[in-house]
């Protein structure tokens, strides 16, 4: 999508990162996963969904809230699910997360612009959401340094 500044970009094989996601045993074993909203992670919050987890969300540049959350089973049933895992549905169906909120995140899966294959680091859109959401969700309690991250 353009612009192609201040975004996370999407890219071909978003759909198949998705999937080999759902293969690691942390995804699989992983009751509340936090996915950041950008198109790229789209297939990613399907998973989630479809695979009966909870999906925790922050709003896109944390404009109109904070977190929701999103369980598949108390949507309803005529929902498409595509429909509800762009930032217009989460915001529509969702339930919004306060501050005081105890959802312990067991996965949190975040966007990049690029990754280091050695290190693991990586870059996003440099904005510094994706490390403001972790800060919020730790000071809350709802993870720690032992909280898996994986990048797609």
């Amino acid at each position: 999508p353009r612009p192609v500044h201040h975004r996370i970009p999407n890219f071909d094989g978003a759909e198949i990162a998705a999937e080999r996601l759902a293969e690691l045993p942390e995804f699989q074993d992983a009751q509340c996963v936090k996915v950041n909203p950008d198109t790229p992670q789209k297939a990613v919050r399907y998973r989630v969904l479809d695979e009966g987890k909870t999906l925790l969300t922050p709003q896109p540049r944390l404009r109109t809230g904070f977190f929701s959350t999103l369980q598949a089973d108390t949507l309803p049933p005529d929902l498409s699910m595509s429909d509800v895992v762009v930032s217009k549905g989460v915001a529509k169906h969702g339930q919004p997360v306060t501050l005081h909120d105890k959802d312990t995140v067991d996965l949190v899966v975040v966007g990049s612009t690029a990754v280091c294959p050695n290190t693991g680091a990586r870059v996003g859109k440099g904005e510094g959401f994706a490390e403001l959401e972790w800060g919020i969700l730790s000071l809350q309690g709802n993870l720690d340094a032992s909280t898996c991250l994986v990048v797609t």
